[in-house]
Formats: structure tokens, sequence, C-alpha cells
């Protein structure tokens, strides 16, 4: 039986009725850039996580980069951040002239530590950036209150957590700013790149829209900022204002198969994902923790059973990033994380026997 990791051609045979005559109308009208779609996309986004402001922009990562431009990250200063994450949360503070400094994650979740973060700052420090990974929040009560008690912004990096919430408060609510991704294997994907921008600081929303068109004020050809060629296309906002509709029953069905999994998986010598206290998981992915990963997913792959490796090098060994820290044995959890993780397939429009079966496969695998 073939289990594949992700299936986008069955979301859009879900929402293309509502989706192709938009495509056309944009088409036909020659709309093609920050039209209706983008303004409907950015309330809809933004009301749904309860925030003031959605900004529309290029990608995930020109949101952070826009992010930490219009909250005023940059040359000196200093943001804590983790290197267990997609290598776009650290290449933009380095972009923006300032030093990401690592601290390590914790265990359960794989998200940055807050027991280090403190040890961490120093007066240079401007930002703590936590990345909410796999569909879940960071620890963002104890991030919020060492930010708090040290003057310091925290800026969200929710890529992975649209519709993500902590005790029923949702991503983009818990730092200054927020940046979401829309690329294409996102819970909410684009048929390309796309990525907001959530605040509800009216200055950060100002500048992120300014910046997204070369740093634009409101009459054309006077400019503001320094800023960036970072619109949303019109066909992206459609595409995403048609999957939003289902994002909710889509996010309910990975819960099931998360649900699935871990009844399947009873007993067998892995560690299972974790949700921590008050999280809503949204299962972008679901990640086992095995010493045997790589054998895993061999295994596993003879058997048509898809799987992924998130991260399988931590940023802080690869070449342009080892100057930030102190070399292998520096974050030994993170570096431990990365050896042994692996994500199995989890994506909406799998079937319970599907599931059943990547399951029964890694049960062969351990003989168990």
């Amino acid at each position: 039986m073939r289990v594949p990791f992700v299936d986008v051609r069955s979301q859009y045979a879900e929402v293309r009725e509502t989706l192709d005559p938009w495509i056309q109308e944009i088409l036909e009208t020659g709309a093609y850039v920050l039209g209706k779609h983008n303004r409907a996309l950015e309330e809809e986004v933004a009301r749904r996580h309860g925030v003031k402001h959605g900004v529309a922009v290029n990608s995930g990562t020109d949101a952070l980069r826009i992010m930490l431009d219009a909250c005023g990250v940059g040359p000196g200063d200093e943001v804590i951040t983790t290197a267990f994450t997609f290598v776009a949360s650290v290449e933009v503070i380095l972009q923006a002239g300032a030093r990401p400094v690592f601290v390590d994650i914790e265990p359960q979740g794989f998200m940055i530590d807050p027991n280090q973060v403190e040890d961490a700052v120093t007066d240079r420090t401007k930002a703590i950036l936590p990345v909410h990974l796999f569909g879940q929040l960071a620890d963002v009560e104890a991030l919020a209150d060492i930010a708090r008690r040290r003057g310091l912004m925290v800026l969200e990096d929710a890529a992975q957590a649209i519709d993500s919430s902590h005790h029923g408060v949702y991503a983009g609510n818990f730092g200054l700013a927020a940046g979401l991704s829309f690329y294409v294997t996102k819970n909410l994907g684009a048929a390309g790149d796309a990525g907001m921008i959530l605040t509800n600081d009216d200055d950060v929303a100002e500048k992120a829209r300014s910046m997204r068109v070369h740093g634009m004020g409101r009459e054309r050809y006077y400019y503001d900022y320094v800023g960036y060629t970072s619109r949303m296309d019109e066909i992206q906002a459609a595409v995403l204002r048609a999957k939003l509709q289902r994002l909710r029953a889509w996010n309910e069905r990975r819960g099931e198969l998360a649900a699935l999994y871990g009844t399947a998986l009873e007993g067998v010598p892995v560690c299972p994902p974790k949700v921590l206290p008050g999280n809503n998981h949204t299962w972008h992915q679901y990640s086992i923790v095995t010493t045997r990963r790589d054998e895993l997913q061999a295994f596993l792959k003879d058997r048509g059973v898809d799987s992924m490796i998130y991260y399988p090098v931590p940023l802080h060994l690869h070449s342009p990033y080892r100057h930030l820290a102190n070399g292998p044995g520096s974050l030994p959890v993170t570096e431990r994380i990365s050896r042994e993780i692996l994500s199995l397939p989890i994506q909406p429009h799998l079937t319970d026997e599907q599931v059943l079966h990547a399951a029964a496969k890694v049960r062969e695998f351990f003989g168990a």
C-alpha cells in the first residue's frame, strides 16, 4: 500500500468549484496584484487569529524578513533563537544585520528552551524569536515573561502554526508580530510561495505594508522606507481563500490521524510526539524519535511508506552558520534530535487504512 507524504491534488479537487471561477475572473480582469482576494485573505486570516492586521507578502521568508525590519531589528542587535528550524528563521536575522544567538531546544516539543534563554541575554539582545514547530506553539508564556522582565521583543516564527493556539489564544498574539508561511506543503498551502505578517501593532502593520512594495507610501513613487518586492499575487490569495474554508476540517482530520498513530504505536520503542500543555496542535508534522531513524526510514521507503526528516543537520553545523555556535556538542539536545527524528505521513487526505498500514510497518521494523 502506498502512503504518500503530501497530496496537493486532492486539496485542489475539494476547492476547485470555488477556486476555478475566481481564477478565471482574475485572468479576465487583469487584477493580478494586491486586489480584492489579497484584502479579503488578510482580513480572514487576521480575524481567525484574533489580531488586528494581516499583511500578505510573497513568501514565509519575506514575512519574517519584513517583520524584523518593521519591528526595528538591525545591525548590532542580537536575536535569541533556535538552530532546529528551517534556514529562513536564521538567514533573515543575518540579512537584517543582526546576530542570531542559538540556545538549545527542549526534548518534548523540540522548540526553544526557555530555561536557557535568560542566560543568553546580553546588553545587545533585542528580541526572542521562537519557532512554533510542527503545528504547536513554543512555551509562549515563559518566553513572554522573560521578554517583559528583560525589556525584549518576542517575534514569532509561526510558519508552521496557522490555526495553532495556546489556551485559545492564537499565534500572532504572543509577540509584537508573527510570520506565517503558505508554502505548498503547509497546512494552508498556496499554489507556490506566499506568506503573511500578523500583528496587533498599527505602526508595524503600516511599515510592513509599505516595505512589501519598495517602501512606497500611500502616494505612488514616493518612498518612506528601503523596501522589497514582496507582493502576494492575486491568484495565490484566491487559492488560499478557497482552502481556508476547508482548513479547520483538514486540521481536525490531521488530529484524528495523529490519534490513530498514537494508539497503533503503543508499545513500540519510539518516542511519539508530545502535545505541550495548553496547546491546540494542528499536526503539520507527526514526528517520532528513534536511535534507529535511518534504518527505519529505509525500511519504510522499501514498503511504500513516505517519510521526511525535519531537520537532518541543525543550522549551527552548516558552514554559513558555524561561527554562531561552538561546534558539535554545543547544542546537545538539538544535535541528538536531528539524528533521531522522523516525520510520518499525516496529510488530511490519507485514509485510516493508510495510516494504520504505516504504523504497522513501523511495528514490523521493531518486531513489535
